[in-house]
């Protein structure tokens, strides 16, 4: 037992460490609960350069911001809330990616990309999902919402990668 709450330990920096990266700003701070700037992630995006480690410094600013620089202060469900805030505009990102990407593939490639699709979001949601599993208490909330906003937001990058080469074409 004494293992599993070091291993909790160790994964509740590692999110508080996310959600406090250089990338993240304690300014504006209701952003990532959705209070009508949609274009924080998208903002963060246009301005952070080319590939995807740039991309990928995006992820967690928006809910870092939210949360604040003391996170110590907040509750778990204030802290869920802003990374479901932020997951939210990724996922935005995402399906508009998977949407253009759909429409410019031929219809077996189309097919191929549903099923890619498909077996991510169960892929994502069990992985995300096992923090229950292994700490069976509130104190995984954070951490399920930590892994579903950054597997998404990989995940929407990884698309318009996509979606970035078919214009190119």
């Amino acid at each position: 037992m004494t293992a599993r709450w070091s291993i909790a330990a160790g994964l509740i920096a590692a999110v508080l460490a996310l959600a406090h990266s250089p990338v993240a700003s304690a300014a504006e701070p209701d952003r990532a609960k959705g209070s009508g700037d949609k274009g924080s992630v998208e903002a963060c995006l246009a301005s952070a350069g080319h590939g995807n480690r740039a991309l990928e410094a995006c992820i967690g600013k928006v809910a870092g911001a939210c949360i604040g620089p003391d996170e110590g202060a907040r509750r778990d469900a204030e802290v869920v809330a802003c990374l479901d805030g932020e997951q939210a505009q990724w996922d935005r990102l995402l399906n508009r990616a998977y949407q253009v990407l759909l429409k410019g593939l031929e219809q077996d490639q189309q097919v191929k990309l549903r099923d890619m699709q498909r077996a991510w979001i169960d892929s994502r949601n069990k992985t995300c999902k096992f923090y229950y599993d292994v700490f069976q208490g509130t104190m995984a909330n954070p951490m399920i919402a930590n892994c579903l906003n950054l597997e998404t937001g990989r995940r929407a990058i990884f698309l318009r990668a996509f979606v970035d080469d078919l214009a190119r074409q």
